[in-house]
Parts: C-alpha cells; sequence; structure tokens
C-alpha cells in the first residue's frame, strides 16, 4: 500500500488485495455459471457449467475487477488510502443464493480512509456502478455477432447492467446507499436508468 497527498496519484496493491481480488474473482464467476445454468429449476449440466464459468470468469472478471479499481482510483484521487478486501461470507452467500436461483453479489469493498466529504463518498461509489455501465455499452455491439463471440457480449452486457443495478441499491454496505445518502435525485437519475436498462435488455434478449 502505499500513501499519498492530494495531487500526486498513486495506484498501487498490496499482496493481500491481489489475493483477496483473485479469490473474489473466481468465487463469483463459479456463482454466476450456477445462476446461469439454473441448477434450482432441474436443468443442471456439467458440460454447459464448465462453458458458463469459463466465460463468466472473463465477462464477470473484467465487470467486477474494473468496478472496485474505479472505487479505488477515485478513493485515491480524492486522498484517500484505498484497498479491496473480500468478503468471505458474502461470497459463499453468493453461491448458495446461485443455487436457487438468485444471486446476491457483494463480494467485498474497497475500503478507503481519510478525510473525505460526504459528496466525495458519493463520487468514489457512483463510479462502480457506472463503470458498469461503460462495459455494458462496450459488451453490447458484440451481441450481434454469432458464436461464442457474441455469447460473451451478452453476458458482458448482461453482468455489467445487473452489477449496476444490484450495487445501485440504497441498502447497507451497497454503493446506492451512499448516493442516496448524498443527494437523491442523483442517486434516482443512476438508479432508474440502472434498474430498466437491466430489465429492458432481459425482456428483449433473455439470458441467451
Amino acid at each position: 500500500m502505499s500513501y499519498r497527498t492530494r495531487g500526486e496519484p498513486q495506484l498501487s496493491f498490496s499482496d493481500r488485495e491481489l489475493f483477496d481480488l483473485a479469490v473474489a474473482w473466481i468465487t463469483l464467476s463459479v456463482a454466476f455459471a450456477l445462476f446461469l445454468n439454473a441448477p434450482a429449476a432441474g436443468r443442471f449440466s456439467i458440460g454447459f457449467f464448465l462453458t458458463m464459468a469459463v466465460l463468466s470468469f472473463f465477462t464477470v472478471g473484467v465487470g467486477f475487477l474494473a468496478h472496485e479499481l474505479a472505487h479505488k482510483v477515485v478513493a485515491i484521487h480524492y486522498g484517500q488510502v484505498a484497498e479491496f478486501r473480500a468478503d468471505y461470507q458474502m461470497l459463499f452467500l453468493a453461491i448458495m443464493t446461485a443455487l436457487i436461483g438468485f444471486i446476491f453479489a457483494a463480494p467485498g469493498a474497497v475500503y478507503h480512509a481519510g478525510r473525505i466529504t460526504v459528496r466525495e463518498n458519493a463520487m468514489i461509489a457512483l463510479a462502480g456502478p457506472l463503470t458498469n455501465h461503460a462495459l455494458a455499452l462496450f459488451f453490447f455491439p458484440f451481441t450481434f455477432v454469432l458464436g461464442p463471440i457474441g455469447t460473451i457480449g451478452h453476458m458482458g452486457v448482461l453482468i455489467n447492467l445487473f452489477l449496476a443495478a444490484f450495487n445501485m441499491i440504497p441498502f447497507g454496505p451497497l454503493d446506492g446507499k451512499s448516493v442516496w445518502d448524498w443527494n437523491t435525485g442523483v442517486f434516482a437519475a443512476v438508479f432508474v436508468p440502472s434498474v430498466a436498462l437491466l430489465v429492458g435488455f432481459f425482456l428483449t434478449y433473455g439470458f441467451w
């Protein structure tokens, strides 16, 4: 971990942080693969699960890492000492909920320390969901391509829209709570489109 003063951005990762990021990445990939395979509905397939696990590793991995990195970068910009820490109980919950047809994806958080305003804290929180929106936009053109590329594009859009909408829920440690505490108007301007885009994409294109 490195310390800095305002105006001197530095980005570094401790061994503990890299380990936690890797564990969260792998666990989330497995959880999403289970969720998309719908074992609770009696449709579990080993072959399909392994395929989804590989695809999730890249699509969930990109979405998750970019989301957390955005939090970290903005926190450092505001003069914070920031590191990601995995929540192993929540990672276990992600696996368990995926098995029953839902997924609670709160793998951990970027913890930051230092003087900060309510607005700056909200900006740090918003960075994650907005990054997921940008990634969903990036993946969207690939949904029109046939074959594996199209599948990756579809998963990339679906997962990033899900991560954006889920993290904007104004509850507990989720990003939406920090934004809500700062400005309910800004919260609504991000949360409502996040949910609408997720529902709209799902109703239009489904899982596949």
